[in-house]
């Protein structure tokens, strides 16, 4: 009885075998449809989700990143929008299939809520613009068990710059990849073919965000959120348009500080062209200046845009003093008895009195002085007599009254004024640039 009990259940088991295979070569024949081998992979009686792929060891998921677009909505918010392709590949024993299917890889997309997946997730970004949806992702399982997860995402990364040297600084935006719940002993994320540097899409568009050097790297320790979780770090380093703050800031500030210059060049009494130029130009660049800082991030630290303002607005402010400042000196009484109008010449003014005067003097005899000091009276060296009886001065046989040196006429002040501003504001301006944007490397 035993022996017969043995065989008749070895002959059973045999026949089960038998079945399953036959029943297995039907489900992978070549007229099944691949949602048809899929469901039978599935079935619950033997494949759970929940439990994790069988392998040996750690289970490993290579991760490769694609570009697709780059684009920064608003700059002065260090927001960049980052569109990418995710692929995720491992190896699941459980869901290979037999060369009996003439598919090269099943289409899986309708069965991913069955199917067990890496719960990846994105730590140190911004905000996700797209949810995930059917048409956003693709699931494809391969003949010998592997499974190719792809998706797209696109993300708002908040990046970090030096906003101390806005708009010359170059932001850094990260995010990293991350197992939610397996720890490194359980799953390990890795760079597939090792890549150093994401791949770009050819049909890649940069907007106005430039991308300048990017880097995939595995989390530093100091950098992750959790030190016994595998995880995967992209660095994007972007550049700022510097050609748009050129012209939009920095060379129309130039000009209308280099326009409050010309007021230098015109006469000292040009009362009315010299305070609209100077007004003008300083209510110009206030338009230009705000309108344009409302955009700017707001910051509590001095910024390049700040220093720049302040400086061409001074330069502006001080050519609108040093127009008042010669519109003054001008305008004020000489010191002696002859009074010039505005605009006339002091010579031609002062030639009358002082013909008049050599004539008076050339018809009436000499008269005698007495020597009163030496800042008085001119030594005359054509006198034959003795030291000191001498009170006129020979020039080309002429007699020249003996005179105290009168003081500057306004008039040539303010013209002089007006000359050494000519020199002086220019050559400050042009040492200012050239230091500022040294200093901040505008040009690196």
């Amino acid at each position: 009885m035993g022996w017969s009990c043995v065989v008749a259940r070895a002959v059973a088991f045999i026949l089960m075998l038998g079945k399953i295979s036959a029943f297995t070569s039907d489900i992978f024949a070549a007229g099944k449809s691949d949602k048809e081998i899929l469901d039978n992979l599935l079935k619950n009686t033997r494949y759970d989700k929940r439990l994790l792929p069988p392998v040996d060891g750690v289970l490993t998921v290579n991760v490769s990143v694609l570009l697709l677009s780059l684009a920064s909505p608003d700059e002065s918010s260090l927001k960049y929008e980052v569109e990418f392709l995710l692929q995720q590949q491992w190896y699941d024993p459980r869901l290979r299939y037999s060369n009996q299917s003439h598919y090269d890889y099943l289409n899986a997309i309708h069965h991913h809520e069955d199917i067990w997946l890496p719960d990846t997730y994105f730590i140190m970004h911004g905000d996700f613009k797209d949810p995930i949806i059917p048409m956003h992702f693709a699931l494809r399982i391969y003949r010998n068990g592997t499974i190719n997860y792809l998706m797209r995402r696109h993300l708002i990364l908040s990046c970090q710059g030096r906003l101390n040297i806005f708009p010359f600084d170059d932001p850094l935006c990260s995010f990293a990849l991350e197992s939610i719940s397996y720890e490194q002993s359980a799953i390990t994320y890795v760079w597939k073919n090792d890549e150093d540097t994401l791949r770009k899409s050819p049909s890649l568009t940069t907007l106005n965000a430039y991308l300048i050097q990017n880097q995939t790297i595995p989390c530093p320790i100091k950098a992750s959120w959790r030190g016994n979780y595998s995880c995967l770090k992209v660095d994007l380093i972007f550049t700022r348009d510097r050609a748009f703050y050129f012209t939009t800031v920095f060379i129309p500030g130039i000009i209308l500080v280099t326009s409050s210059f010309i007021t230098f060049w015109l006469e000292w009494n040009a009362v009315p062209a010299r305070s609209m130029i100077g007004v003008t130009t300083m209510l110009n660049f206030f338009t230009t200046s705000n309108g344009f800082r409302s955009t700017l991030p707001v910051v509590s630290n001095l910024t390049a845009m700040n220093v720049w303002d302040g400086v061409c607005m001074c330069f502006i402010y001080a050519s609108l003093l040093e127009f008042v400042c010669v519109n003054y000196v001008g305008r004020k009484r000489p010191l002696h008895n002859v009074v010039y109008r505005p605009g006339e010449n002091p010579v031609t003014q002062r030639l009358p009195a002082v013909l008049s005067r050599i004539g008076i003097i050339l018809a009436s005899p000499l008269p005698k002085r007495e020597s009163t000091g030496a800042a008085d009276l001119v030594s005359c060296t054509a006198c034959t007599g003795p030291p000191g009886s001498c009170t006129h001065t020979a020039n080309n046989g002429g007699v020249s009254e003996v005179r105290k040196k009168e003081p500057p006429h306004p008039i040539r002040v303010a013209k002089t004024i007006d000359v050494i501003a000519r020199i002086t504001f220019p050559t400050a301006y042009a040492v200012f640039l050239i230091i500022f944007f040294i200093h901040y490397k505008a040009f690196s």
